[in-house]
């Protein structure tokens, strides 16, 4: 004789119980988000905030993985710059938790750092030095960005083409142009840090430039500049000394 299956009940699973370690992190998660309704994200502590980004699950308490995580990293803001997977092998958290929290400091970063209406206007290069201190805070590697202009020298984008090694970035013209062509920019802007601290141009940062350059003109793209980010200052290559275009 077949017995049925209770209602709800599917063949093959077993009714899971909550644990005490996930019934704790729950508790603790509402309390924490309670507080935040009541008092507003400002009343809550460095621990808490992660802990409502990172949210309930796995085998520690979120509350439990964010002390560990303001203990490790004090200086919070060196944590953008921390690749994904790194960041969840060394904090002890998920991919995806290392994902969210990363996504959520860049989003913060954006909201606290709001463009003009219209975009960024740029004149000159120092117009763009406080968006750049930003982009390239804490970074322990090089960073090449490109910034898309439209026929007023308005920043409409601001685009990472690629991310190096310590010491080097891989740069390919055409990852360059492939967004300044899609988005119909008049003029582009290209900008790099040295996590070494020194800003001043090496032979392979005039030699991009002077490639970027030729395929600007054959594109059509005005390359405005190339910024080179130090810790102290930031050289502007066409104040430098633009170089000769490139030869294959």
């Amino acid at each position: 004789m077949f017995r049925l299956n209770s209602l709800g009940e599917v063949p093959g699973q077993r009714e899971i119980s909550s644990s005490p370690l996930l019934d704790q992190n729950l508790i603790m998660i509402d309390d924490t988000r309670r507080r935040l309704e009541r008092l507003g994200a400002v009343a809550l502590g460095n621990a808490e905030l992660l802990a409502l980004i990172l949210g309930p699950g796995g085998g520690v308490p979120a509350l439990d993985v964010a002390g560990k995580i303001c203990r490790h990293w004090p200086d919070l803001s060196r944590l953008s710059a921390i690749p994904a997977a790194v960041l969840a092998r060394q904090a002890g958290i998920s991919p995806t938790r290392a994902r969210r929290l990363l996504a959520a400091i860049e989003f913060g970063g954006r909201a606290n750092s709001p463009q003009p209406a219209g975009g960024l206007m740029v004149r000159r290069p120092e117009d763009l030095h406080p968006l750049l201190r930003r982009e390239f805070q804490g970074l322990d590697r090089e960073r090449f960005l490109a910034l898309y202009l439209d026929t007023r020298h308005n920043v409409r984008a601001v685009e990472t083409v690629s991310i190096g090694t310590l010491n080097a970035s891989l740069v390919h013209p055409r990852e360059v142009f492939k967004n300044a062509i899609g988005m119909s920019a008049a003029a582009l802007i290209v900008a790099h840090n040295h996590p070494s601290g020194c800003a001043e141009p090496s032979s392979d940062d005039l030699e991009l430039t002077a490639r970027l350059d030729r395929c600007a003109e054959v594109l059509g793209i005005a390359l405005l500049d190339h910024l080179v980010v130090g810790d102290a200052k930031i050289v502007s290559i066409r104040e430098y000394g633009w170089p000769a275009g490139f030869k294959e």
